[in-house]
């Protein structure tokens, strides 16, 4: 595909005309990265803008133990950088970046774009809409780890990433979630139990997604 309907497809730049869709495509590239990849590293400064075209990664960081404290997933097609600020010409991660499958990502020169598009006033809708997200996506980590009962992490796992759940090893997704495996055994149990999941062919159902919703929402 040829890169300026690469940059059409995504609704992050719906907005733009034709014309400036090709400047846009002018100083773009798309690479394909293969699963384990890191793309990227906490505090580094990138002077692209990336884009998951095709593909799965993850955000995590590392502690002070070496322990790998996952974050959340980016679901392709969507925004990977992160946006803090629009005064420097370059991005700084908040996380690593990690390709869970091989991956088609869109490779924007950050500066060309604040020259040619924000500082125009072009897309800054879009940008502030972004920011916007990524504060949810931590309201929503923050509820995870500090608020969230074991029963409520595991529902919102289900309810937002049943892909990713059933693909994953319990002692992985004890791992990511900080809570041991046998309370993962009992939650599911549970779920099963008030008939919210169930389980076939060694893969996880969801049975009723509004009940399972209210676990975590309540």
């Amino acid at each position: 595909m040829h890169i300026k309907n690469f940059i059409s497809s995504l609704d992050f730049f719906s907005s733009l005309q034709d014309d400036e869709l090709k400047l846009l495509a002018s100083f773009s590239s798309v690479k394909n990265y293969t699963k384990d990849y890191v793309l990227t590293y906490e505090k580094e400064k990138n002077p692209s803008l990336l884009f998951l075209m095709k593909g799965l990664v993850k955000a995590y960081k590392i502690d002070k133990y070496n322990n790998e404290i996952f974050l959340h997933y980016i679901y392709a097609p969507s925004l990977i950088s992160d946006i803090s600020t629009l005064k420097d010409d370059f991005l700084t991660s908040f996380a690593n970046i990690s390709i869970l499958e091989d991956s088609e990502i869109l490779v924007i020169e950050y500066k060309k774009f604040k020259d040619n598009f924000l500082k125009k006033g072009l897309l800054c809708n879009t940008f502030t809409n972004e920011i916007i997200l990524k504060s949810q996506q931590l309201q929503s980590l923050i509820n995870r780890e500090f608020v969230f009962s074991s029963v409520a992490k595991v529902a919102m796992m289900l309810h937002d990433n049943l892909e990713i759940f059933n693909k994953l090893k319990k002692s992985e997704i004890s791992l990511m979630l900080n809570i041991q495996p046998e309370t993962l055994s009992r939650v599911l149990s549970r779920l099963k139990r008030d008939n919210i999941i169930d389980s076939k062919n060694a893969k996880i159902v969801i049975l009723d997604s509004e009940a399972l919703l209210s676990v975590y929402e309540e």
